[in-house]
């Protein structure tokens, strides 16, 4: 059976090519004939020859997101976000990994020059000199999903990692904890600097010092566990008391100096999660835990864990409008969106 042809739908339609063209193209046309072409679409099942409509219009209709990571939920949720609006646009999405070195980042922008893609939106998980550069230099338009500094001059959308700390710290003080402790990952990121920095803020409103810190290798599940070890050999250091022997276990554990700890994202959390109950320490009752992202995984972990939502779907779906309207309008002035953070609140506090 042949392949539906744009003259097939002109005829289905009642209209000119021209017509389908552009409505096709989502150039202005009267409702009626853009109804009239949309029947005639779905009842033939065409699809648009994406090769010839590249060449016609000078893009490929495909975007690329760019993340260090893949595998973590936060990005896969961002991912999500971002295909919805771009696909309602008419554009296929890319998902690559860019790792976390820079040296790999600057080599994925630099790349867009050989025309894959019309726009990119990067989460950088480190950024310097180099990477704004190429991304001001970049051939096809760039949004920065993360936080580049505003003299860059690029779009950007960022989450307020430092008020998402104050949150958490403010639940754990009213829950009655006050030896809190910081699961970090790398502090040479983005994210990693922005919540070690509002860790020590949000303790120091609460005229609270860290009781234990630690910085994880990486934000994976096993640089929680690893990190997660470290913590409680940093806490053991400074053991407040001991809790009675478990019935159930036949033991001892020995309950460290902090009751709470506050883990960069989620799967540095559930890591720690898996470590203290390795140590036969109970969550919350001897430690309350509080990751970040409210990942699908902070639901279900068990217990399922109280997590800052820093909004990574709606900081996609702001990206994605941002790369949209910079292709339509690659003059108009640069703008910087911060999605602001909630908390969801679960039983691991």
């Amino acid at each position: 059976m042949s392949r539906p042809t744009i003259a097939a739908v002109a005829r289905a339609a009642g209209v000119s090519v021209a017509s389908v063209s552009r409505v096709l193209n989502g150039l202005p046309a009267t409702d009626e004939m853009a109804e009239r072409v949309r029947r005639a679409v779905d009842e033939l099942g065409y699809v648009p020859d994406a090769r010839a409509r590249s060449l016609k219009v000078g893009r490929t209709f495909q975007l690329t997101l760019a993340v260090a990571d893949v595998g973590n939920p936060v990005y896969v949720t961002m991912m999500r976000a971002v295909e919805e609006v771009v696909s309602a646009a008419g554009y296929r999405l890319v998902v690559t990994t860019t790792g976390p070195e820079i040296v790999d980042e600057v080599a994925l922008v630099r790349g867009m020059a050989r025309g894959y893609a019309d726009g990119l939106v990067i989460s950088p998980l480190r950024v310097d000199d180099d990477l704004i550069k190429s991304i001001q230099e970049c051939d096809v338009p760039v949004v920065v999903a993360g936080n580049v500094p505003a003299k860059a001059g690029v779009d950007t959308v960022r989450a307020n990692s430092p008020k998402g700390m104050a949150l958490a710290v403010e639940h754990l003080v009213s829950r009655g904890r006050r030896r809190i402790a910081f699961l970090n990952g790398p502090a040479d990121t983005v994210p990693g600097e922005a919540r070690a920095k509002g860790f020590a803020d949000a303790l120091r409103a609460h005229k609270l010092q860290a009781v234990a810190q630690v910085e994880a290798e990486d934000f994976t599940f096993a640089a929680g566990r690893e990190g997660g070890r470290a913590l409680l050999e940093l806490g053991r250091g400074t053991v407040a008391h001991e809790v009675a022997a478990r019935a159930d276990r036949g033991a001892a554990a020995a309950r460290p100096a902090f009751d709470a700890v506050i883990a960069a994202n989620d799967l540095l959390a559930v890591g720690l999660m898996h470590e203290l109950a390795a140590a036969g320490l109970d969550v919350p009752g001897d430690v309350a835990l509080v990751g970040m992202d409210d990942s699908e995984l902070a639901e279900q972990c068990f217990p399922p864990l109280t997590s800052v939502n820093l909004g990574s779907a709606e900081r996609g779906r702001r990206a994605a409008e941002l790369l949209l309207a910079r292709i339509e309008d690659g003059e108009r002035s640069p703008k910087r969106i911060i999605v602001h953070p909630s908390l969801s609140v679960r039983r691991s506090t």
